[in-house]
């Protein structure tokens, strides 16, 4: 909800520890800018132009895979702001610590964030101002995926499922120590970063160590905080935008203060491995609103996998993996008498996961896996004054679930199939009491029923890739995937100040079922490579909150949004063209993508993302590496009708150089990133109005760094 603090956060870093330098480009679903490394075995640099890892060889692997350099690249503050202008995905924007990826136009619920394979158990699908608790400054690699490989890890992922790997558990014995160290300074925040991990092993025991840094003071903006001047006024209800502040410089409640510890030990047999890691998560963040506000977010984590291979006839691994989560964050309201920050609301999650996966062999040219996996979790908050309910009473999430995934390939042709049920219940505490506010014009808000709600679920997909001739190919796939109402979609009731309404779920809603039809072409071989993706997804029953045009007087006079279902659809497009001067160490990319959701009985979905086309250039001579990426952002007017807008088209220009020695066994490199460079407004239109048409993201920023590996 609200927040800020005059704390610092952080920006981009990581570590890498990287064994061979390669100029990466992408050949299916997107072109990694590039990826460079240092030989740990040459002091020469090497270059040479590889994939990206993103698979064109299986459909029912990763649609893209951020690793290595190209990831340290487009590293930022949070998850949104790292993966949010890849192909199809784009993020949402509450200042620097709290940004979630969107994808194809669905967010929250719709879009599962998993951490090393299960869920991250934290609250960010509720809200868009609860930042993702999985720190990606040590992420080793981050996994986008959909249609039946997302069905292995959840249902309801009709946007698409992001995974982040950090390899806190090794699965094999490192030959000698490595590690890598980062340290950055940005000049838009006054952001100053660092970040390292160590990676070693003792007997038969591999040992992990990360750690990271992140902290950044309120950023620079372009021009105005209030989209269209100082002199705008906004007409929306319960939203005084017409008498907040402007401001220029910089922004009050955007800054990030972050940090985190993982350790991790593996015992590594002959045919197996075992491990268990520990992660402490500390997030305090502010909430750029007109009201404004910050976030204190914390999280223990605790994670143990164990893997067999060749387990028994025909199976060629058995894996078990669990996690357990404890999550709160405290939401702080600034006091508008001295400006103190005052705690308003505590939110808790305790989150428990189990996942069996069994593997088999290839049988009548098909290979796959099934398994079974348990989620429970418990979220609610409270109000800190009062102790009572403050959004969400109290509520029990449980979900058992089956899946079985195929892959089968027959000469030019490769098929996939998935299939997926859960029974998923939602049990509230009955005995909690809601809040009573007084809304003008009309009655009250009407509460939901605190009654248990159980669903079942059944989503399944099907696909196939016709490789018609060498390097050419083309797929078709069709997928169902049905998700049970979110607890609170069904039971919240109260005030969110970070989107300026009052929350009112609908306990009568029903499952939500999506039905996704995609075609795509590529060419993955030769100097020009490229991808073409065209969707349609069908939803009976789409979730979304209306807003009803009245305002809750005793609740600042906020926008009442009630829980809704009706018929929507969602139609897109993507496309890419890459070109490779051979090993050469140049590569350009060529991209475009856009989507619109709309309403079946007529209107647009809200927070629909504007369409895009960019253009990416690399070139890496010696021990050079220089970058530089342009994107131009349309105008958002296909707004829902609640909607104030449009939100604005921008221009984003970024740009990098890099500088690599390797002295000894320690590979050094120095480098400088410039961002928006055009000092441009950007406000996506994917972030909710209280914020959007209040705060623009940062302005132009340089940042310098220094990473070392060895």
């Amino acid at each position: 909800m609200k927040m800020n603090s005059r704390s610092l956060t952080a920006k981009r870093h990581a570590f890498g520890l990287l064994k061979s330098v390669s100029l990466t480009t992408t050949l299916t679903v997107s072109f990694s800018v590039i990826a460079y490394a240092q030989s740990s075995n040459n002091s020469n640099l090497q270059i040479e132009a590889t994939g990206s890892q993103e698979s064109n060889l299986s459909i029912l692997t990763p649609t893209k895979i951020l690793q290595g350099n190209e990831l340290l690249d487009k590293l930022g503050t949070t998850l949104g702001a790292t993966i949010g202008n890849e192909l199809g995905v784009s993020q949402t924007g509450y200042g620097l610590g709290a940004s979630r990826p969107v994808m194809r136009g669905l967010d929250g619920p719709r879009v599962q964030i998993l951490q090393n394979g299960l869920s991250v158990g934290d609250v960010s699908a509720i809200s868009a101002d609860h930042a993702v608790a999985s720190p990606v400054a040590n992420a080793r690699q981050i996994e986008i995926l959909r249609g039946a490989a997302a069905l292995k890890y959840g249902s309801g992922s009709s946007g698409g499922l992001v995974n982040v790997i950090n390899d806190r558990i090794l699965t094999n014995l490192p030959e000698q120590a490595t590690g890598a160290v980062n340290t950055s300074y940005d000049t838009v925040s006054n952001g100053r970063a660092a970040s390292g991990v160590i990676e070693s092993s003792i007997g038969s025991v591999a040992v992990h160590v990360d750690t990271a840094i992140n902290n950044n003071q309120n950023y620079r903006i372009p021009g105005n905080s209030i989209q269209g001047g100082p002199n705008q006024v906004w007409n929306i209800p319960g939203e005084p935008f017409g008498t907040a502040q402007n401001y220029t410089g910089k922004l009050p409640n955007s800054f990030n203060d972050q940090n985190n510890l993982g350790v991790g030990a593996s015992y590594i047999g002959k045919s197996s491995y075992t491990g268990i890691s520990v992660e402490r998560m500390n997030n305090n963040y502010g909430i750029p609103t007109v009201e404004g506000g910050m976030i204190a977010q914390s999280q223990n984590r605790y994670d143990f996998q164990h893997q067999s291979r060749d387990p028994f006839a025909g199976f060629s691994s058995l894996k078990f993996s669990a996690a357990n989560s404890n999550y709160n964050h405290t939401e702080f309201a600034i006091n508008p008498d001295d400006g103190a920050y005052t705690a308003a609301a505590l939110w808790k999650n305790i989150s428990n996961e189990f996942r069996l996966d069994l593997a088999h062999k290839q049988f009548m040219g098909w290979k796959g896996s099934f398994g079974a996996q348990v989620t429970r979790s418990s979220v609610e908050a409270t109000e800190i004054e009062t102790g009572s309910y403050a959004i969400l009473p109290s509520t029990k999430t449980n979900s058992n679930a089956l899946f079985w995934i195929e892959e089968g390939r027959w000469g030019a042709l490769q098929g996939n199939l998935g299939l997926r049920y859960d029974a998923v219940s939602q049990n509230p505490n009955q005995v909690s009491e809601f809040q009573d506010p007084v809304a003008a014009p009309g009655p009250n808000p009407a509460t939901p029923n605190l009654e248990n709600r159980n669903f079942n679920l059944l989503s399944y997909s099907a696909g196939g890739l016709w490789n018609f001739t060498n390097g050419y190919g083309t797929g078709l796939s069709y997928t169902v995937s049905q998700r049970a109402p979110s607890a609170a979609e069904l039971y919240s009731y109260g005030i969110h100040e970070s989107t300026a309404t009052f929350s009112v779920g609908n306990s009568n809603l029903n499952k939500e079922t999506s039905h996704n039809l995609e075609f795509n072409i590529q060419k993955t071989v030769g100097k020009v490579r490229g991808k073409v993706n065209a969707y349609l997804n069908k939803f009976n029953n789409y979730i979304y909150g209306f807003y009803t045009g009245q305002t809750a007087e005793a609740a600042e006079e906020f926008s009442v949004v009630v829980a809704q279902q009706a018929a929507a659809t969602i139609k897109g497009a993507e496309a890419e063209l890459t070109y490779n001067w051979g090993n050469m160490g140049s590569g350009a990319r060529l991209f475009a993508d856009a989507s619109q959701g709309t309403f079946d009985a007529g209107g647009n979905l809200p927070l629909q993302p504007a369409p895009r086309v960019g253009l990416q250039l690399a070139q890496q001579k010696n021990k050079w590496l220089a970058n530089a990426s342009y994107t131009y952002s349309f105008e958002q007017n296909r707004l829902a009708s609640w909607e104030v807008g449009p939100a604005p088209s921008y221009n984003l220009l970024n740009a990098g150089l890099s500088y690599t020695e390797k002295i000894n066994k320690i590979s050094w490199t120095g480098y400088l990133n410039l961002r928006n460079l055009l000092n441009e407004q950007i406000r996506f239109a994917t972030t909710p109005m209280a914020v959007r048409l209040y705060a623009p993201q940062p302005g132009r920023s340089l940042m310098v760094g220094v990473r070392a590996a060895f």
